[in-house]
């Protein structure tokens, strides 16, 4: 999987905060009060982020084991929060490698919408056959909306959105179909399945994360090739002026998955 940008997770973090749904997080955190072993594998686990979305709300303790494939990342994991957490590097794609033996939750964040379905097939697998539950947080789904609205807009998302069914390092990924692929395959195997959706508003207040964001979307659409490069520049003009002089919202669609054995 390519590895994210420090800032850029520092950044997303305060926007994924308010946009978990509260009462899905809730459930999963409760659903922790009655397992053993109450040990939480993260996965693409980052700086740490839904370590620090769930250890404060936790009414007892539990073991906190934080996996990914980038080091910088891992490392500042280790920085921010020392023997909290447990550390360990490795590829996602060896997931029948991964021991579950002591795990009653695994959790991810902004990840799924990366995956094939293969992956996620071979990943529901592993976590059935070991009994262990599940929260998925911020999958992207494919809606954006702005208030600001511009002439381009559906065209822009929709070569967008087939630009995220490339390979991100996990075979061709499911994009905005991720999410609702993962919920089926867990409901399959015996998992009771909640959804929630969980969307992005960024605001004002968030404009650096805007200003990257649309950054990674004009590159996207550029890259998949399908729209004249003149409008997709007007298109983006007309945006960063929106979020430098205006201060426009945008609003992008994610779903949280809670399932529990």
């Amino acid at each position: 999987m390519s590895g994210f940008d420090r800032d850029w997770l520092a950044l997303r973090e305060p926007v994924d905060g308010r946009a978990r749904d509260a009462d899905l997080l809730a459930a999963a955190i409760q659903s922790l009060q009655s397992v053993s072993p109450s040990t939480i594998l993260d996965i693409g686990c980052g700086t740490g982020s839904t370590f620090r979305a769930l250890s404060p709300k936790l009414q007892k303790p539990a073991r906190f084991r934080l996996f990914d494939d980038d080091q910088r990342l891992l490392d500042e994991a280790h920085r921010l929060h020392g023997e909290a957490v447990e550390i360990i590097r490795g590829d996602l794609n060896e997931i029948e490698a991964l021991s579950l033996a002591d795990v009653g939750l695994v959790t991810a964040s902004a990840l799924f919408d990366l995956c094939s379905e293969q992956f996620i097939r071979r990943f529901v697998a592993h976590i059935s056959q070991r009994g262990a539950s599940l929260y998925a947080a911020l999958n992207y789904d494919g809606r954006m909306r702005w208030s600001k609205p511009h002439p381009l807009d559906e065209t822009v998302l929709a070569h967008f959105n087939a630009h995220q069914l490339s390979d991100k390092g996990f075979g061709l990924s499911l994009g905005p179909r991720a999410w609702a692929t993962l919920a089926d395959c867990l409901g399959e195997s015996g998992y009771t399945v909640t959804t929630a959706e969980s969307p992005w508003v960024m605001t004002v207040s968030d404009r650096d994360l805007q200003r990257l964001f649309l950054d990674g979307m004009v590159r996207a659409v550029y890259e998949y090739g399908q729209l004249d490069e003149s409008e997709l520049r007007d298109w983006a003009d007309f945006r960063r002026k929106m979020v430098d002089r205006e201060g426009s919202l945008c609003q992008v669609g994610h779903q949280d998955i809670l399932a529990i054995r």
